[in-house]
């Protein structure tokens, strides 16, 4: 059996440069944070992941020092919603030092509305703007010799593509053409999974993922942030659903509806003292269950 933080599939990539550049060092970063799975009983196993890297200038936004301790993967704002080239590099510098996983997290051109609007593009522009927003994260990454291990989109265009499933699986080629073996992520839902497996039958991976702290529709899809029940702010609430969506597969909807889920991922959000108590809750929770929290590079 390959010991767990050295396993050759664990960061995929075409590049044969990033091996070269990178030496060993991204297995020994791997094994020194997660080796520590490979000594205990686990139940189960999931990834959290935070949106981070939002900051503009002298605009700051988000607590990312404080929520960094509590995750295992971060999506860092590439420019077009949110950040800036010295925001990215400060927040991929973090994530290195707290042994956390990065992915892209690009949105729509849209600082205005911090990418919450929606924009008709055409494929080609979405994909354009998909893969210059991923390619300036990269050289960051490549400064600090990580890989891109995943991408998320942002806002309104995560939104859109969620009921876009040949787009999104075209979308997802050409990522994969650009940059390699990366995994895209996409809302838990109940047509998600048979995109998941359409997705592996192509060669590309793709992570299903559940919010614990927004209530969902009984169609298993977000509830907007214009109805005053959509966001949950109480730690302990948002920790427990955490844990129902991770052991039991499922949480109900805001009419009491059981939606079914497969996470790979639970996304928490870091922008608040309340957000911040809640990642420090699921944390703890999850452990105690004994669920591994592992970065979704290691666990597909």
């Amino acid at each position: 059996m390959v010991p767990l933080g050295f396993c050759d599939c664990s960061f995929r990539t075409r590049d044969p440069g990033y091996w070269t550049l990178a030496g060993r060092r991204p297995l020994v970063f791997l094994f020194t944070r997660f080796s520590e799975f490979a000594k205990i009983g686990v139940m189960g196993l999931v990834d959290i992941n935070c949106d981070m890297g939002e900051s503009f200038g002298y605009y700051g936004m988000g607590k990312d020092e404080e929520v960094v301790p509590y995750i295992t993967s971060a999506n860092v704002a590439c420019g077009f919603h949110a950040s800036d080239p010295m925001v990215m590099g400060r927040t991929v510098r973090l994530c290195k030092e707290h042994g956390v996983m990065v992915g892209a997290h690009p949105g729509y051109p849209d600082l205005m509305g911090f990418g919450r609007r929606f924009l008709d593009l055409t494929k080609t522009e979405m994909i354009s703007y998909v893969i210059y927003q991923a390619g300036a994260l990269s050289g960051f990454l490549r400064l600090h010799s990580l890989p891109l291990q995943h991408i998320k989109l942002h806002g309104a265009l995560y939104n859109y593509m969620v009921n876009q499933e040949k787009l999104f699986l075209e979308l997802a080629a050409e990522v994969c053409r650009a940059f390699g073996d990366v995994i895209l992520l996409t809302l838990g839902t109940r047509k998600a999974v048979e995109l998941k497996k359409a997705a592996r039958s192509m060669g590309i991976r793709v992570a299903l993922e559940c919010f614990p702290d927004r209530s969902y529709t009984d169609d298993g899809e977000l509830m907007g942030r214009q109805h005053k029940e959509a966001v949950f702010h109480d730690a302990a609430i948002i920790a427990d659903r955490a844990l129902t969506m991770v052991t039991r597969k499922g949480i109900e909807s805001a009419t009491g509806i059981w939606v079914d889920m497969e996470p790979d991922t639970l996304c928490i959000h870091g922008d608040n003292a309340e957000s911040i108590e809640a990642a420090q809750q699921i944390k703890k929770l999850l452990v105690e269950e004994g669920i591994a929290l592992k970065p979704l590079g290691l666990s597909m």
